[in-house]
C-alpha cells in the first residue's frame, strides 16, 4: 500500500493532476493542484484513501528526500510517540547528549513552551492526515461508478483514519479545532487557514467517526494494513475509555475479545511469544488489531516508509548508525523485578533496583543482576551482559553515548534482527531504518483497556482472567531470552538456559476480588506500564487516570539521583496537555484577535 501510494501520488499529495488540453495557458489549473473531476470516479477514490493511509507514518517526499509531512525531521512526528508519550511519561530518557535534539529535553522535563517546533509539526502532520481523509469523503460523495456498499466501505476507512488523527490531537493537545469534509475549506493543509476555533469537545466527533466506521467496515480485509470492523471497535471502545465512559467501553471490548478475526480467518489472541509483535518477520499477526505498516528497501529512494520516526533509537556505535536516543529508564528497568511469587512490587518496585553498569569500563567485568525478574524485560530494554536480539551480548558502555546524561540502557523493541537485515532493515539514509510495524492496537492492551472496565463495574475476577492472560503469555519459557553464546551463528547460537533468572506468575485465584477495587486498579495499571513498555502509552495513561503530576514527579525525584538529563524536570497542573503550537495561534488571527485559545497555564 505504501508503495502504490508513492507511486500514484509522487513527489506530494496534491500532484496527482492533469491539465485539460484544451484550456488556455491562463486558464489552466496550476500542475500542483489538484482537479477534483479527475479523481470523482472508484479508482481516483481510493488513490485517494491510500493517500490517507500514507499520512499515518508522517513521512512524504519534499526536495527529493523523505520527511516529515510539516517538512522536518521525521522523528518529531513519529507515530508511535515515543517523545510524547514514553519519554515524556518516564518509560525513557531522551538520550544522546544534552545538547542533542535539545527541543526533546524541554518536552520531556516539561519546560516546552508554545514555540517549541516539534508541537508544531505534530499538529500539522495529524491535520494534514485530515485534510486527506476529508478530501476523500468530499470526492467520494460525488463518485457514480461505485455501489453503495462500496462507498460505505471507503467512507469507513477514510472515517476510522479521520477519528485516528483527530484522537491523536486530542490526547495531546485537547483543545483542537473541528474540520470535516462539509467544512467551508476542507482541503487547506493549515487548519487554522481557515480560522476555525477551538471551543468545542470532539470527543462526540471522534466516536461518530469510529461508530461509523464500525457499522460499515467488513470483519476481514483483502489487503493487509487496512482497517476492519473490530480495529474500529476496539478504537470505538478506547475513545471512549478515554472519556471515563467504562459501562460503555466494556461491551466494544467484549465483542473484539470474543468475535474478532483476523483476515487469516483466526481468532484475535496473544502470541506465543512477546517479541513477534517487534519482529518484522512475524508481524501482522493475531496479536495486531490495527497496525501502521512500514517496509524496507521497497524503491522509494529513502528509509521514509521505514520507520523513520524511529531512527535515533538504535545503540550508539555497534553494528548501528545511529544514534542512542531513546534510552530506557532505571525507575521503568526496576518495575520488572519480581517477588519471590513471582508478582510485581506495585508501590516498592524502586526499593528492589535491578543492578547496572553505570560507571563501569566495557573493560572491567560485569554480572548481570542475579534476582528475580519478569523475562519482558530483556525484550524491551537492552542491558549489558544479555543478548541484544540476535546481535550478541550488550557490551555496556561502548554502545551508549553518554551514561552520565541519559544513563546505561538501549531501546529494543524498535530493533531488527540480525539474521533478517538483508530484507528488513533499511539503509538508504543518514540513520537506520526498518520494516518493523508499528501496531497502534494489539490484542494485549485490549485485553488490559478490558481488565480496566471490568474492574471499574466491580467484576473483579473478570479483570483478574484478563491480566493474568497478559502475564501468563510472558511466562511461556518459550519467550524467554536465552544466553547468547555464537555470534557467527545467530540462529544457532543460544543455549537453552535463559539468559537471566526469570520468574513470572499470574495473580493467585481470588487476589482481585479479595484485595478490592483500588488494588485490581493498581494492578491492571502496572501491567500496563509493563507490557505496553516503550510503546508511547504512558504519558498518556497517566493523564487520564489523574496520576501524571504524582507519578512523573516521583520519577524525576528518583530518575535524578541516577542520571543528570531530567535534573530541572517538574511537571505542573497545566503539564496534562501540551501548548497549542504558537505557529497555529498566529495563524489564527481574525479581525485583530486570535481564534484559537491556548491551553490553560502557557
Amino acid at each position: 500500500m505504501k508503495t502504490l501510494y508513492h507511486i500514484l501520488l509522487g513527489a506530494s499529495f496534491t500532484t496527482l493532476l492533469l491539465a485539460g488540453c484544451s484550456k488556455s495557458f491562463l486558464e489552466r489549473e496550476p500542475q500542483s493542484a489538484l482537479q477534483e473531476d479527475a479523481v470523482t470516479n472508484k479508482k481516483g477514490v481510493n488513490t485517494l484513501l491510500i493517500g490517507a493511509y500514507g499520512a499515518l507514518d508522517g513521512q512524504d517526499y519534499a526536495d527529493g528526500d523523505m520527511k516529515n509531512l510539516s517538512g522536518g525531521s521525521g522523528y518529531a512526528v513519529a507515530p508511535d510517540n515515543w517523545i510524547y508519550g514514553s519519554v515524556a511519561g518516564g518509560d525513557a530518557h531522551k538520550g544522546s547528549d544534552p545538547s542533542d535534539a535539545a527541543s526533546i529535553l524541554q518536552i520531556v522535563t516539561f519546560a516546552a513552551n508554545s514555540s517549541n517546533g516539534f508541537f508544531n509539526d505534530k499538529w500539522r502532520v495529524d491535520y494534514e492526515g485530515i485534510r486527506r481523509c476529508n478530501f476523500t469523503l468530499h470526492v467520494l460523495a460525488n463518485v457514480t461508478d461505485m455501489t453503495p456498499a462500496e462507498k460505505d466501505v471507503v467512507a469507513g476507512e477514510a472515517r476510522f483514519l479521520r477519528g485516528h488523527y483527530y484522537s491523536d490531537l486530542k490526547k495531546m493537545f485537547d483543545k483542537v479545532p473541528w474540520v470535516d469534509e462539509n467544512s467551508a475549506d476542507y482541503k487547506k493543509l493549515v487548519v487554522n487557514d481557515y480560522k476555525i476555533p477551538n471551543d468545542k469537545d470532539v470527543w462526540p466527533m471522534i466516536e461518530a467517526d469510529f461508530k461509523f466506521a464500525a457499522d460499515h467496515l467488513p470483519e476481514t480485509q483483502k489487503e493487509v494494513g487496512r482497517a476492519n470492523k473490530w480495529a474500529a471497535v476496539a478504537y470505538l471502545a478506547k475513545t471512549l475509555l478515554y472519556q471515563g465512559k467504562f459501562a460503555a467501553a466494556m461491551p466494544l471490548f467484549e465483542d473484539v475479545i470474543n468475535s474478532g478475526v483476523t483476515t487469516k480467518g483466526l481468532k484475535y489472541g496473544l502470541m506465543e511469544h512477546f517479541h513477534d509483535n517487534f519482529d518484522a518477520f512475524t508481524e501482522n499477526n493475531k496479536e495486531a488489531v490495527f497496525s501502521i505498516q512500514y517496509s524496507a528497501n521497497d524503491g522509494s529512494g529513502g528509509t521514509g516508509n521505514a520507520n523513520q520516526g524511529d531512527m535515533l533509537n538504535y545503540p550508539y556505535n555497534g553494528p548501528f548508525s545511529c544514534c542512542g536516543f531513546y534510552q530506557p529508564s532505571q525507575d521503568l528497568v526496576n518495575s520488572f523485578r519480581t517477588d519471590d511469587d513471582g508478582l510485581p512490587y506495585l508501590d516498592a518496585f524502586n526499593q528492589h533496583p535491578v543492578k547496572n553498569d553505570m560507571g563501569v569500563p566495557d573493560t572491567v567485568a560485569f554480572t548481570p543482576d542475579a534476582g528475580n525478574l519478569d523475562p519482558r524485560l530483556d525484550w524491551t530494554v537492552g542491558r549489558r551482559g544479555i543478548p541484544f536480539l540476535d546481535w550478541g551480548l550488550h557490551p555496556g558502555m561502548s554502545w551508549v553515548r553518554n551514561q552520565q546524561s541519559a544513563g546505561p540502557y538501549a531501546a529494543l523493541k524498535n530493533v531488527y534482527m540480525q539474521v533478517n537485515q538483508d530484507k528488513f532493515y533499511d539503509g538508504n539514509s543518514w540513520a537506520p531504518g526498518n520494516a518493523i510495524n508499528y501496531v497502534l492496537i494489539r490484542f494485549a492492551d485490549v485485553l488490559l483497556m478490558a481488565a480496566e472496565c471490568q474492574a471499574n463495574a466491580g467484576s473483579l475476577d473478570k479483570a483478574q482472567d484478563y491480566v493474568n492472560m497478559v502475564r501468563e503469555r510472558a511466562a511461556n519459557p518459550v519467550g524467554w531470552v536465552k544466553e547468547y553464546i555464537n555470534p557467527d551463528d545467530p540462529m544457532g547460537g543460544y543455549t537453552e538456559d535463559p539468559a537471566a533468572n526469570y520468574h513470572i506468575s499470574p495473580y493467585p485465584a481470588g487476589t482481585f476480588a479479595g484485595s478490592g477495587k483500588d488494588y485490581a486498579l493498581k494492578a491492571i495499571r502496572f501491567e500496563r506500564k509493563l507490557e505496553l513498555a516503550m510503546e508511547g502509552h504512558r504519558f498518556f495513561d497517566l493523564v487520564r487516570w489523574g496520576l501524571a503530576q504524582t507519578e512523573i514527579n516521583r520519577y524525576f525525584s528518583y530518575e535524578k539521583t541516577i542520571t543528570s538529563d531530567i535534573a530541572t524536570g517538574n511537571f505542573g497542573a497545566r503539564n496534562k496537555f501540551y501548548p497549542i503550537p504558537q505557529r497555529q495561534i498566529d495563524l489564527s488571527v481574525k479581525d485583530g484577535a486570535s481564534v484559537l485559545k491556548q491551553n490553560a497555564g502557557y
